[in-house]
């Protein structure tokens, strides 16, 4: 195992709620990537931002770990939930806030 997939592993496990993305929560650097980050601040979810432009290693490195080709990824307790167009639809489908609430992750209520 690489180290990049050391870390990548420690950050998915040892946090509840974690966002593979371009840029930061506060600043996306991409469409997709700031869609995720709307629909989670949204849902009033505590979620960790990882900027994969940081370090080219840990972009490729997540492309690896998920099996997964694009970015932003959301991982919930330990488990990969998808890309930004699996999100969009879980969240207008309200999947994604019962996805949070049977992993016992808090969100907003009135999401």
């Amino acid at each position: 195992m690489s180290a990049i997939n050391d870390f990548i592993d420690n950050e998915v496990k040892n946090n509840d709620v974690v966002l593979f993305m371009k840029g930061t929560p506060q600043f996306p650097q991409c469409g997709f990537s700031g869609q995720v980050v709307q629909i989670l601040d949204y849902v009033g979810v505590d979620y960790k931002g990882i900027n994969v432009l940081a370090d080219a290693d840990l972009r490729q490195g997540i492309k690896d770990y998920s099996n997964w080709p694009t970015i932003p990824q959301l991982y919930v307790k330990g488990e990969f939930v998808g890309g930004c167009d699996i999100i969009r639809e879980m969240f207008q489908n309200q999947e994604l806030q019962s996805h949070f609430a049977d992993k016992g992750v808090a969100v907003r209520s009135n999401a």
